[in-house]
């Protein structure tokens, strides 16, 4: 069993040693072994010129790696949590993402913005939105949201191998998680595809559909209702932008169902989007119900735990959804 910290730092390790142009900067990631300690152990291994400590600065630090891609170094750029990215957007947006189409393709940005998306623990409104929708908006980024620890590992040197920006959304609540990790996957030539999603479980009467923390609670529900009876596909996205429709539309012919989960808001969100292109798509014709969708709350996060609970998605909305899609 392998920590999503540690499958991150496997990563991080493994590119770095695999292709000198490869360096990480952002806050504490170099001395204090990084906030969350993703960056552990790897200044003292790689020195100053490849483990860069910033200051708080993200607009700043970020324009540095964006300008640093342009020139063919491959820059990983950490955010403390993607919240400080909104100080950074123009570089996010407006130079990495849209450089590529706007010099017709002669300047590649092979660059990945990372850190923990989404709500953590107690940390109230202004640290807790997830990005998945905002930053899946934009052409020209690539966005990527891993649940597991072969996710987080098979993704990240993914996107570091890729000549277009990459987005990638962690959890900070999955850090400390432990997941079994096949041989392949602790291979230093493992990558898991950007733009393919991942059954986690085969079902026959409802497709669930989610990405990163809320998998494993589509999981736990998924579990729960084979006691009832009722057998839930779970498909883990992986992949928010490009999305692979293709895989949710092969599942929904099989479920004749659809319930999407998701920890953002639901305005405009990853699941309105599955929705949309299902109803748009010949997938459409195979539903029995209409999809259904669990999201956070449309508020601003409550710092009040017992708040902050309920507004996100719980094992016990999942399984209210999916017996609403299935009119049990």
């Amino acid at each position: 069993q392998v920590t999503v910290r540690d499958a991150l730092n496997q990563a991080l390790d493994e590119e770095l040693e695999r292709d000198e142009r490869v360096f990480l900067l952002g806050e504490e990631v170099a001395q204090y072994d990084g906030a969350y300690k993703i960056s552990r152990g790897l200044w003292k291994k790689y020195g100053d010129k490849r483990v860069i400590d910033t200051p708080i600065s993200e607009m700043g630090f970020t324009g540095i790696a964006v300008g640093a891609a342009m020139v063919w170094l491959r820059p990983v750029c950490e955010f403390m949590t993607f919240n400080f990215s909104m100080q950074a957007i123009d570089q996010v947006i407006n130079s990495a993402a849209k450089t590529c189409y706007m010099s017709a393709g002669s300047i590649a940005v092979p660059i990945v913005f990372r850190g923990p998306n989404g709500a953590s623990a107690g940390v109230a409104a202004q640290h807790s939105q997830c990005f998945a929708a905002w930053y899946g908006h934009c052409p020209g980024l690539k966005v990527v949201s891993p649940w597991s620890s072969e996710d987080a590992k098979g993704l990240l040197k993914a996107s570091i191998r890729d000549d277009n920006p990459v987005v990638m959304l962690e959890n900070e609540l999955l850090y400390g998680v432990p997941f079994e990790m096949s041989e392949q996957a602790q291979s230093k030539d493992f990558v898991v595809p950007i733009g393919k999603a991942k059954i986690e479980r085969q079902g026959t009467h409802v497709t669930l559909v989610s990405h990163s923390r809320p998998v494993g609670h589509c999981l736990e529900a998924a579990a729960v209702l084979a006691k009832e009876g009722v057998e839930c596909e779970v498909i883990n996205l992986r992949t928010i932008r490009p999305m692979d429709i293709e895989t949710v539309e092969a599942s929904v012919v099989k479920t004749n169902h659809l319930v999407t989960v998701e920890g953002g808001w639901p305005q405009f969100g990853v699941g309105a989007e599955i929705c949309a292109r299902i109803m748009e798509g010949s997938a459409f014709n195979y539903l029995d119900a209409p999809a259904v969708r669990v999201t956070g709350a449309d508020v601003p996060m409550p710092y009040a735990k017992i708040l902050e609970d309920n507004c996100l998605p719980q094992v016990k909305d999942i399984i209210f959804a999916v017996k609403k899609a299935l009119n049990i």
